[in-house]
């Protein structure tokens, strides 16, 4: 696997009192964008190309990081209209190799999680979209989901009222096929959360997931950047 594809088009409002003016993933840790420290991150586990879809305030990140970051390629699709997280996926599927599998990136998440494992996690159950896990008690912001003891997901939004449950983390691995869905096509204006996922379960696709202990950090509110800056740069 050497391609991932970062969402990295969300306005950011709830951000805004702490990062005025700027797209999510171009906050400033210690002088440097959000982007930067996952772009690393991920070309230290192998990923070479970027397919970044982005939106609110494009030209910032365009701007900044060029079509080069260090040693990887960097891709751009912009949307003109906000299409939501399964939209900006769409869009930049299109600009995947349709024969090779994928690593699907929210832009203003950081999760430490060991790529080699994933993918073998992901090829050894035939997976049609694996999802890396970590555990919180924090409820009603993140997608909890239930897995089976081999790691089948049998729910996608579980966990209410439980003290600690496993999440969504935000790092996907890919099957390629898992993007020909008749019911969804570049441009739309739909969810991962509430559409993709669902119908890719309706459908009969193999949704995995396994749990990871790495750094998880979730900008997207001002309490939680401040934290970052403590974490991405000790």
């Amino acid at each position: 696997m050497t391609t991932a594809v970062i969402l990295a088009g969300g306005l950011g409002t709830r951000l805004r009192s702490a990062v005025p003016e700027l797209p999510k993933p171009m906050a400033p840790i210690s002088g440097r964008p959000f982007l930067a420290y996952q772009l690393d991150y991920w070309i230290k586990q192998g990923v070479s190309r970027f397919v970044l879809s982005v939106g609110y305030r494009h030209e910032v990140v365009i701007d900044h990081f060029g079509d080069r970051y260090k040693d990887a390629e960097l891709d751009y699709v912009i949307e003109t209209t906000p299409l939501g997280t399964g939209g900006g996926f769409l869009l930049a599927a299109e600009k995947v190799d349709k024969n090779e599998a994928f690593l699907l990136l929210n832009g203003d998440t950081y999760f430490a999680v060991n790529l080699n494992i994933l993918i073998e996690f992901a090829r050894k159950n035939h997976a049609s979209w694996c999802f890396s896990l970590f555990r919180t008690n924090e409820e009603g912001r993140y997608m909890g989901m239930d897995v089976t003891p081999q790691g089948q997901v049998i729910s996608l939004k579980s966990g209410k009222g439980q003290s600690e449950r496993l999440a969504n983390g935000g790092v996907y691995w890919v099957n390629p096929g898992a993007v020909l869905d008749e019911r969804f096509s570049a441009g739309d204006k739909v969810s991962l959360e509430d559409d993709i996922f669902p119908a890719a379960m309706v459908s009969g696709q193999f949704l995995f997931g396994i749990e990871f202990s790495g750094i998880f950090i979730d900008i997207g509110v001002p309490d939680d950047y401040y934290h970052a800056l403590t974490l991405l740069t000790q």
